[in-house]
C-alpha cells in the first residue's frame, strides 16, 4: 500500500524560505516519479515540481523556476521541496504525489497522493 506523508508547511513572510517534506512508502516500482502540486483556495490544483526516482531529472512550474527545488534521497524514499524567496501568490496546500507515467507535470498522471500541508505567505 503505497502512503505518502507530507510535513513542514506552516506560515511564513514573504521573501523567506520554507522546506516542505514528503515521507514515502509502499512504492515498489522500477521508476517513477515524484511530484509536488498545490492547490489555492478557488483554484485548480497545479503542478509545481517534479523529480525522475531513478536519474533525479526535474521539471519545475515557470513560475517557481529559480525559487524551489525538489530534491530526493532514494535511501530514506523522501523528497523535498525547498521553497525560498516566497510570495503570497505561493500561498496553497502542497501535495505530494507519485506517478509511473507521464506526463509528470499533468496531475491526471499521478496516482497516488498524499493529504496536503497548508503554506500561507503573508506580506
Amino acid at each position: 500500500q503505497v502512503q505518502l506523508v507530507e510535513s513542514g508547511g506552516g506560515s511564513v513572510q514573504a521573501g523567506n524560505s520554507l522546506r516542505l517534506s514528503c515521507a514515502a512508502s509502499g512504492l515498489t516500482f522500477s521508476n517513477y516519479n515524484m511530484g509536488w502540486f498545490r492547490q489555492a483556495p478557488g483554484k485548480e490544483r497545479e503542478f509545481v515540481a517534479t523529480i525522475n526516482w531513478r536519474i533525479g531529472t526535474t521539471l519545475y512550474l515557470d513560475s517557481v523556476k529559480g525559487r524551489f527545488t525538489i530534491s530526493r534521497d532514494t535511501a530514506k524514499k523522501a523528497v523535498w521541496l525547498q521553497m525560498t524567496t516566497v510570495i503570497p501568490e505561493d500561498t496553497a496546500v502542497y501535495y505530494c504525489a507519485a506517478s509511473v507515467h507521464g506526463p509528470w507535470n499533468v496531475r491526471s498522471s499521478y496516482d497516488y497522493w498524499g493529504q496536503g500541508t497548508q503554506v500561507t505567505v503573508s506580506s
